[in-house]
């Protein structure tokens, strides 16, 4: 695929899964560029799914190679992906609701007081934690006046977006999101994909899996497309249509005859 010259800020090539006599992953290549959005689209059982997976350490592929800034890698596991600078925002979101909304943000990554109170006693330092987490959310224009507010009292798109400033706080290279606006209704699948926009115009390239197409087309710089196991084609969205896409990722239009995306 044409990428004008440019590294991939994460980048697989030939990625094989299997699951016993069941091939997820035939031989997938990926590539994702600094500072775009990048949707992942597939029908049920194209292996979308398998691909972020071993994209973000949940799982090893059997063959294959995976590649930061050109650079080879291997993740172990999804922490270790973390600590590469990836960080995934699931369907689930994986928010804890009785929590508020400082205590999510760092969740598992807790500031400890400074001195002694910290590195003896863990006591957690609730005052910074709730000033960062201010910062975090008006960084990313999320209209949420108390850091101190549960969790469990938000809209769906207030947590999508605490999710979502959870992992632009930590990530330093890729976000992951993976059916952001499944559950959500316009208006708030409108203010996710106002984040979206938000995390890319701050440098941080974005990978959705979405199967909105209206909502990937109006976001996404470009479209990979996923078909029994691989990539098929990659097109942008200003050169194709939604229809097109779907026409190539459900075997109606020859993906091979489409160009690559820029």
């Amino acid at each position: 695929m044409a990428t004008n010259g440019v590294t991939p800020v994460l980048e697989a090539r030939g990625l094989v899964k299997r699951y016993g006599q069941v091939t997820a992953l035939d031989g997938a290549d990926f590539e994702l560029l600094p500072g775009e959005v990048l949707a992942v689209i597939g029908d049920n059982g194209a292996g979308k799914s398998t691909l972020i997976k071993a994209l973000s350490g949940a799982i090893q592929p059997d063959a294959g190679e995976l590649l930061m800034e050109g650079q080879p890698v291997r993740f172990a596991n999804p922490l270790d992906a973390r600590r590469h600078g990836i960080e995934t925002v699931y369907q689930d979101l994986a928010v804890a609701p009785a929590l508020d909304i400082a205590e999510n943000l760092y969740l598992g990554r807790e500031i400890l007081r400074p001195g002694i109170l910290g590195s003896v006693f863990r006591m957690l330092d609730r005052k910074r934690m709730v000033a960062e987490a201010a910062d975090h959310m008006q960084n990313l224009k999320i209209g949420i006046q108390s850091m101190r507010q549960p969790v469990e009292t938000l809209s769906g798109g207030q947590r999508q977006g605490v999710a979502v400033a959870r992992s632009a706080a930590f990530a330093t290279r890729v976000i992951i999101m993976d059916e952001p606006t499944a559950a959500l209704g316009v208006k708030e699948s409108h203010m996710v994909l106002d984040l979206i926009r938000e995390v890319r115009d701050r440098g941080l390239p974005v990978i959705l899996i979405s199967h909105n197409m209206p909502q990937v087309f109006e976001v996404a710089d470009r479209v990979h497309i996923q078909r029994l196991g691989r990539r098929v084609a990659v097109v942008n969205p200003r050169e194709f249509s939604a229809s097109d896409a779907v026409a190539i990722m459900t075997g109606a239009m020859a993906g091979e005859k489409v160009s690559d995306a820029a």
